[in-house]
């Protein structure tokens, strides 16, 4: 499995390597004497990988300089999560909807047994909502999301919680998911070109668009195909939420509407149960105290900024079954938000 390793300096050309953009090493004599904090992420070209990439700086910073941060790409979140828990890695990029697979043991994570202990509820970060793009030159043809049923259509990579969460999607609305595998950087071709009617996109806090879309929209003219009526009525009555979104604050150009909606999910990286306490303590708390900052970094953080404390909640409530990792819990106490119904997790659990 492919591994890239970023350690930022200070300036301009600190950001330029946080991005992904280059590769710098440390002093032998440092690198000993600091401590290895791995997070699993998603393949360059990401938005989870640029999250992860962007912030080393500031949670090297945080703990003092006593950890180098690496950024590990991997296929998809469930790729990366069971690479921290068979030891791969400490931290790993995750949404709601991958917990849920992970918890039940479906999907991706079937017959799966993690060799560490389990992934917990440690920080979550931003929410994301999936919607649907087509050519420009073809949006006549496509009025509802179930017309895309049984058609071929890119929903992001196999394995990305946008892809799971469109599976959830379809089932709710009694559709047929049929995915198309594309590389990310052919996907304003394909598109083009009809080797798939559609292929889904995302914005993160109604504003950011992930690297490969950034492209595609400057490359191609877009429509996005909104649900219709009786399929908003079908999906909240399945227990999902239709979020409405402002296309000119995402997208350079007109997509076709001034309102799309998406059905957006809670992304978030957690990490194992046996990672010290106050290690994910100190980042959490991090975090927190850096989050307007953090905005200045990517606009997706706007939510996280202005209530960091509910998104934490809301990640837990979403899968109350699994655990919160101790150095949260600890944070959440301390800012009076602890629920005694949630269980705090055990590195032996």
């Amino acid at each position: 499995m492919l591994k890239k390793r970023i350690i930022l300096i200070s300036g301009a050309s600190a950001l330029a390597l946080a991005m992904g953009l280059g590769l710098a090493t440390v002093k032998p004599a440092d690198a000993q004497q600091r401590k290895s904090l791995r997070w699993a992420s998603t393949q360059p070209g990401s938005y989870g990988y640029g999250i992860a990439a962007g912030m080393v700086k500031l949670v090297e910073n945080a703990l003092g300089g006593e950890y180098t941060i690496t950024v590990q790409p991997y296929a998809s979140p469930t790729v990366a999560m069971k690479s921290v828990m068979d030891g791969s890695g400490e931290i790993a990029y995750t949404a709601d909807i991958g917990m849920t697979q992970f918890s039940q043991r479906i999907g991706g994570f079937k017959d799966y047994k993690p060799q560490k202990p389990e992934i917990a509820h440690t920080w979550y970060a931003y929410p994301m909502e999936s919607m649907m793009a087509v050519a420009a030159k073809n949006g006549d043809q496509f009025k509802c999301w179930k017309d895309f049923s049984g058609k071929p259509v890119f929903y992001t990579n196999a394995g990305f919680m946008n892809w799971l969460n469109w599976q959830r999607i379809h089932k709710a609305l009694g559709t047929d998911f049929k995915h198309v595998q594309i590389d990310l950087k052919s996907n304003a071709d394909a598109l083009q070109s009809g080797t798939v009617v559609g292929s889904a996109t995302y914005t993160t806090a109604g504003k950011s668009l992930a690297a490969y879309w950034k492209e595609t929209d400057i490359r191609m003219d877009l429509k996005v195909v909104n649900p219709c009526p009786d399929e908003v009525a079908k999906l909240k009555a399945a227990g999902l939420v239709v979020a409405e979104v402002d296309p000119k604050a995402a997208f350079s150009k007109p997509v076709g509407s001034d309102k799309i909606y998406g059905v957006p999910i809670l992304f978030g990286y957690n990490a194992r149960l046996d990672i010290p306490e106050d290690l994910v303590y100190r980042l959490v708390s991090a975090v927190y105290k850096e989050k307007d900052n953090l905005v200045k970094l990517d606009a997706g953080f706007t939510p996280m900024a202005k209530d960091f404390i509910g998104m934490q909640v809301n990640g837990i409530n979403a899968n109350p079954q699994i655990p919160v990792h101790p150095g949260l819990a600890k944070f959440l106490k301390e800012h009076k938000a602890w629920n005694d119904k949630w269980k705090i997790g055990k590195a032996t659990s």
